[in-house]
């Protein structure tokens, strides 16, 4: 699905600028959302308009939410670096001032999926959140496509903490289509993204809070992987991984095993493409 939403964005990319998001020209804004949905969805409202990126809402229906889409391009980095940063969390713990706590509490050897605690600062006065989601990744050579999937899910290795706010509805999807091959320069994302941060503002209050706060995030991935383009850090290659001969319930662990397994190391060895 997530690659189908990318071939949608990219046809009507095309369409409406005959180039890539950088040369975006605006339509008229009742043919512009209707275009920019996919056949039966929910119109989009664009909130903001960049050189690099465009950002787009819309309500999610039965709640006060909105869910929000990102489309943008990069060409000063590789679609390598740029998925390897954003799976990498320990170089996320250095880049991201934000990030209280971010651990990979289990991992399936056989697929790569990824249970993630993920504990951040919010705005003053706001509680910090901490999210327990899964991810999982997909590389797709053939079509040239990378995809990250993300899900809020209960592990029972992380119960509620009382100094945090635990968020329980979060969903995020990250598709990456290389202008050329996985190690050039230059390609487009589609970032799709709602949570429920479980505030007492209004949702207008909420809705400024994402949308002055995604560019900024995707700033900072942005120069992180510009960071380890040049060598600074050294970043997992997640692309490099290999696949687990293992299934079923062997094929789990938690991550004291895995590492046990690996002799400590932090090769992604064990990660394969779900």
């Amino acid at each position: 699905r997530s690659a189908q939403e990318m071939k949608h964005m990219e046809n009507i990319s095309s369409l409406l600028q005959g180039g890539s998001p950088g040369g975006y020209q605006r339509l008229d804004p009742k043919l512009e959302r209707e275009a920019i949905a996919a056949p039966g969805e929910q119109p989009w409202e664009m909130i903001m308009d960049k050189k690099h990126f465009k950002l787009w809402r819309r309500p999610i229906e039965g709640t006060h939410l909105y869910q929000y889409r990102v489309f943008g391009s990069y060409t000063d980095v590789t679609p390598r670096q740029f998925f390897n940063v954003q799976l990498d969390t320990e170089y996320r713990k250095k880049w991201d001032s934000l990030v209280i706590k971010l651990d990979v509490i289990e991992r399936d050897l056989a697929t790569g999926s990824e249970v993630i605690h993920w504990v951040t600062h919010f705005p003053y006065p706001m509680y910090s959140r901490d999210y327990v989601y899964v991810r999982r990744y997909s590389v797709d050579k053939e079509n040239n496509l990378m995809v990250l999937v993300s899900r809020a899910v209960e592990h029972p290795s992380v119960p509620e903490d009382p100094e945090y706010v635990r968020v329980r509805t979060y969903e995020s999807q990250m598709v990456i289509r290389p202008h050329k091959t996985f190690d050039e320069n230059g390609f487009d994302y589609l970032l799709t993204y709602s949570d429920n941060p479980q505030t007492v503002f209004p949702r207008y209050c909420v809705s400024w809070m994402v949308s002055s706060g995604m560019p900024d995030f995707l700033e900072k991935l942005h120069m992180a992987a510009l960071k380890a383009k040049k060598m600074e850090i050294e970043v997992r290659d997640y692309m490099s991984a290999k696949p687990i001969e293992s299934g079923g319930s062997e094929g789990k662990a938690s991550m004291a095993a895995a590492e046990h397994k690996s002799d400590g190391t932090c090769s992604p060895a064990q990660l394969e493409y779900a």
